[in-house]
């Protein structure tokens, strides 16, 4: 067997988690650009609120992308008990994800005027987008599974996509 199709199968076999880390690499993307577009403008003198709006924005995006297209064929739950338990558990995850930069900053005062400028951002982006974001998405991976979508097959995948236009019926039959 080739190392090709031994990547092939372990990615076939691992699919699902394959497409919650590529959900979670758009999201932070998306964290990212919204945490540094806050951050360097309208809200310079609040790290923590830059990044927890940046996390809930990205955390909307996750719940669509990984509903409709990582755990799409899970569920096993109404739809709105669904959603209560995904941004709850969301809400517990960016916890999570900001608590390393709480410590960062106010713990360990890795702030101004204890340190510069360039040592504050990489700091920044150390714990929270790095470490606190490793620390979330193993967190939700569990919590999604276990919680939010735990039937498997529960949603089976539909082969083909609804008509795009139906003959409309004739009512006098």
């Amino acid at each position: 067997m080739t190392a090709t199709r031994t990547l092939r199968d372990l990615l076939v076999r691992h699919r699902e988690l394959v497409r919650f880390a590529t959900v979670g690499g758009i999201c932070f993307l998306i964290t990212i650009a919204v945490n540094y577009a806050l951050k360097f403008t309208v809200l310079t003198g609040n790290p923590l609120t830059a990044f927890g709006i940046a996390v809930l924005v990205a955390t909307i995006v996750s719940y669509v992308l990984n509903r409709e297209w990582s755990f799409r064929t899970r569920g096993g739950r109404e739809n709105h008990h669904e959603a209560a338990l995904f941004f709850l558990f969301s809400g517990i995850a960016m916890a999570l994800n900001t608590l390393p930069l709480a410590v960062s900053r106010y713990v360990l005062q890795l702030q101004r005027p204890h340190v510069g400028l360039i040592t504050q951002e990489i700091a920044d982006f150390v714990s929270s987008i790095i470490l606190g974001t490793m620390v979330a998405m193993a967190f939700r991976w569990w919590a999604f599974k276990r919680w939010v979508f735990p039937q498997a097959g529960a949603r089976p995948r539909e082969t083909g996509g609804p008509p795009l236009h139906r003959a409309p019926r004739d009512r006098a039959a």
